[in-house]
C-alpha cells in the first residue's frame, strides 16, 4: 500500500474526487486493513495494472519475454504467499493471534460481543483447532518453496484462506482485502497447472510430466538455489518456532500473573463508612475486580461498566497502589489481607473516597467454557 506523505495527498484526491468519499477518513486504519483509503488504494492499484497490461499487450515482441515475465512475476507471488503463510500459521500455532478468553470475555454477556470478538473467542478457546488452521497455513506455505510442488501448495492454500476469508466477511473483521488477495493471488499460480489437474481429478485420463520453463538454464545457479532452500527452510522454521514460542511467552498471562490473580467478586462495599448495597444501578459500586496482567486491574461496577487502574502490589508490605486509568496517581494508597488465598479485603483511600472492600475468589475452572474439556464419548449434546 502507498501510505507515504507522497501519496497520501493524491490518494485522498482520488478519493474524494473520482470515488466521492466526502468525509474525513484516517491513513492507518488504526489496524484495520478494510479502512478508507485501503478501498482507495485499491481501486488505483487497479486502474495501474490495466493500463500496464495494455502497454505491455502493445509493446511486447517475443512470447519469450512473456515467459519471462510471467516466470518471474509467478515467483514474486510466490514469496509473498510464503512469508504470509508462515507468519500467519507461526502466530496461530503459539497462541499469538487468538489467545484464550480473558477474565472479561468470561463475564461478558454473549450479546455484547462484537461479531469479532465473538470469532476471536472462539478461536483462542481452542488451542488444538488454532494449532491445525497455523499448521495447514505453514504446510501451504513451505510447499509453495518449490515448484514442483508449488500447484499443491497453492490448492492448500486456497482452500485455507477461502475459511479465513469466509470468516472475515461473515464475522466482520476488517482483513478482507488482504484474505481476498491471497487467494486470487493462490489462485494465478494454481490455475498455470490446471491441464493436469483436470486431467487427472476431472477427466480421471493419464498426464505426462511436465517441463516447467525458467529463463535461467545454468546448472550451477540451480544447484546453488536448490542448496539454499535446503538449507533455508529448516533455519527459517526454527526461528520461526523460537521467536514464536518467546512471543508467546510475553504475551501469556502464565509468566505476568500477578500475586492476587484472579476474578475477584465483591461481598461488601464500604465507601466512606456506609455500606453501600449491590444496586444494579450504581456505577461507582464494585462489582468485580479482575486482576490478570502484573500492574494492571480492570474494575467492573454493578453498571457492568469496565474501568481500568494501574494495580501494584507490594508483597512484603501487604499493600497496593491502586488509581484508575484518569484518577489521581497515589503510591500504597491500600492495604490488604488475603486469607487462604480464596478471602481479599482491600482497605485505603481511592480518589478521596475511604473504601473497605471484601472480596472472594471465583473459581475460574467452574465456568462451562473452562470445565468441559474434550470427550470422546457423548450420551447426549452439551449445549447450553
Amino acid at each position: 500500500m502507498f501510505s507515504s506523505g507522497l501519496f497520501e495527498a493524491p490518494f485522498r484526491w482520488v478519493g474524494k474526487t473520482i470515488l466521492g468519499f466526502n468525509y474525513e477518513f484516517d491513513v492507518s486504519g488504526y489496524g484495520s486493513g478494510d479502512n478508507t483509503y485501503a478501498y482507495i488504494t485499491l481501486f488505483v492499484n487497479i486502474i495501474l495494472a490495466l493500463a500496464v497490461t495494455i502497454l505491455w499487450s502493445l509493446l511486447q515482441g517475443k512470447k519469450e519475454e512473456y515467459n519471462k515475465f510471467f516466470y518471474w512475476f509467478l515467483v514474486v507471488l510466490r514469496f509473498f504467499i510464503i512469508a504470509a503463510m508462515l507468519l500467519y500459521g507461526f502466530v496461530k500455532v503459539f497462541q499469538i493471534q487468538f489467545q484464550p478468553p480473558s477474565f472479561v470475555r468470561l463475564l461478558q454477556p454473549l450479546g455484547e460481543f462484537s461479531p469479532m470478538g465473538l470469532a476471536w473467542t472462539y478461536m483462542g478457546y481452542s488451542k488444538g483447532f488454532g494449532m491445525f488452521a497455523g499448521i495447514m497455513e505453514i504446510i501451504g506455505g513451505v510447499l509453495l518453496i518449490w515448484r514442483r510442488t508449488a500447484t499443491l501448495g497453492a490448492f492448500i492454500v486456497i482452500g485455507v484462506m477461502t475459511q479465513v476469508a469466509m470468516m472475515n466477511l461473515m464475522f466482520d473483521i476488517p482483513v478482507k482485502l488482504f484474505s481476498i488477495h491471497l487467494i486470487l493471488m493462490a489462485g494465478v499460480i494454481f490455475m498455470t497447472d490446471t491441464k493436469r489437474f483436470t486431467s487427472v481429478f476431472i477427466k480421471n485420463t493419464s498426464t505426462e510430466s511436465y517441463n516447467f520453463y525458467h529463463p535461467i538454464t545454468s546448472k550451477s545457479y540451480h544447484k546453488i538455489i536448490r542448496n539454499s532452500k535446503i538449507i533455508l527452510l529448516p533455519i527459517v522454521l526454527i526461528a520461526g518456532c523460537v521467536l514464536s514460542y518467546l512471543g508467546q511467552l510475553n504475551i501469556s498471562d502464565i509468566n505476568h500473573r500477578p500475586k492476587l490473580y484472579g476474578i475477584w467478586e465483591t461481598k461488601s462495599f464500604v465507601r466512606n463508612n456506609d455500606t453501600i448495597p449491590p444496586l444494579v444501578t450504581d456505577s461507582y459500586r464494585w462489582r468485580y475486580l479482575l486482576i490478570e496482567r502484573k500492574g494492571n486491574a480492570i474494575v467492573k461496577t454493578m453498571t457492568d461498566n469496565l474501568v481500568k487502574h494501574t494495580f501494584i502490589t507490594d508483597t512484603t508490605q501487604n499493600k497496593i497502589s491502586i488509581y484508575s486509568q484518569y484518577g489521581i496517581k497515589d503510591s500504597l494508597n491500600f492495604k490488604y489481607t488475603l486469607e487462604n488465598s480464596k478471602y481479599l479485603k482491600l482497605f485505603g483511600i481511592l480518589e478521596n473516597d475511604s473504601l473497605v472492600i471484601t472480596l472472594t475468589k471465583k473459581d475460574v475452572n467452574k465456568f462451562p467454557l473452562k470445565s468441559r474439556g474434550f470427550r470422546w464419548i457423548n450420551e447426549r449434546p452439551y449445549n447450553k
